[in-house]
């Protein structure tokens, strides 16, 4: 009885290989919980791709990705002066955001990252002129942008990008490779259309291994099933039942990431009222639980436990058996599975 990740393996694969298609020379991206597949697994996936890069979040998880890729591993998170050192094989390229990395890393293989309208860290264009001297002491891989994901204002992400190559051009600096990240694939070309003595190589997470949300579904097993009456006490907090019903004992807890939700932008009147209606219906333990029974989503019964959800199912609804699944709508970068199986 598990929290199980179903994979429609054709479905998944297909869909990798339409987002290969799209953007030539992709880097595939494995870090966090490996999407909610795993590191291993997104190993296994990037290599039967022919990926000759696999780009990594951390220097941790490069040091456990080694073992399961042979090909070179990006790290994402920049180098910074004083971080614990990790034992890493050459064939791992550091992403470095400041002259003062470039300087501190003589002889290694690095990305140098511009600084993007993320505002999240890079060069600075006031950094170029200096930079130049800098890069003769490492092995320049390429220049990277981190762009973002939404454009209120209306801006082009093309332009933005065109704009940091006239900079770096402008400097004499070497620009044989550009990695980009969340550039549509249109977008892509147009730059390597405009740039033919650049290669321009996507780094893809997301869009590759979620992109086909048909292609994967979780279900957690019913372990145990209660009938209740009204006003019954139950659980760690005895708490009385609302109504008749059964309480619902299902797979999946907090240690699976039920229960977590990652903070979300909101946009629109709709979105924005439905987040305060159900930060009202909170205050008075009314949570909305992922699992769904009879084409309905369930309310937790209480708080979910480390390993299992306690559900309420109303009397006028099929009564769950044990073994039964339950469809649960998960988000996968948050979530551990038990275990994962292939259709």
């Amino acid at each position: 009885m598990a929290l199980t990740l179903y994979v429609d393996t054709a479905r998944w694969r297909a869909h990798q290989k339409q987002v290969q298609d799209q953007f030539p020379g992709m880097i595939p991206v494995c870090k966090g919980n490996g999407y909610g597949f795993g590191h291993e697994r997104l190993c296994e996936e990037a290599t039967r791709m022919g990926a000759d890069v696999l780009a990594v979040g951390t220097t941790y998880e490069a040091a456990s990705i080694k073992d399961w890729f042979g090909g070179d591993l990006l790290v994402l998170t920049p180098f910074r002066r004083g971080e614990e050192p990790v034992p890493l094989p050459d064939r791992v390229i550091r992403s470095v955001s400041s002259l003062e990395g470039v300087r501190s890393l003589v002889g290694a293989r690095v990305v140098i990252e511009c600084m993007s309208s993320m505002r999240r860290h890079g060069i600075s264009e006031q950094d170029l002129g200096q930079l130049h001297g800098a890069i003769e002491d490492v092995r320049l891989e390429g220049f990277a942008l981190h762009l973002p994901l939404d454009r209120p204002d209306g801006s082009d992400a093309v332009e933005e990008v065109i704009g940091w190559m006239d900079r770096l051009r402008a400097a004499r600096l070497p620009l044989h490779t550009m990695f980009v990240s969340h550039l549509r694939a249109a977008e892509l070309a147009r730059l390597q259309q405009q740039f033919p003595q650049t290669r321009f190589r996507a780094r893809i997470g997301t869009r590759l291994w979620l992109g086909d949300h048909e292609a994967t579904e979780y279900r957690g097993s019913v372990l145990d099933v209660t009938r209740v009456a009204k006003g019954d006490r139950f659980g760690y907090r005895q708490q009385k039942a609302a109504s008749d019903g059964w309480l619902v004992v299902v797979a999946g807890g907090t240690s699976h990431g039920v229960g977590l939700e990652a903070p979300k932008a909101l946009h629109g009147v709709m979105p924005r009222a439905k987040g305060v209606a159900r930060a009202g219906l909170a205050t008075v333990n009314r949570n909305l639980s992922p699992f769904v029974w009879a084409g309905k989503q369930r309310w937790f019964a209480e708080p979910p436990h480390m390993q299992v959800s306690i559900l309420f199912v109303p009397a006028d609804a099929t009564e769950p058996k044990v073994g039964d699944e339950l469809v649960a709508h998960l988000r996968h970068t948050t979530t551990q599975f038990d275990r994962m199986l292939d259709s």
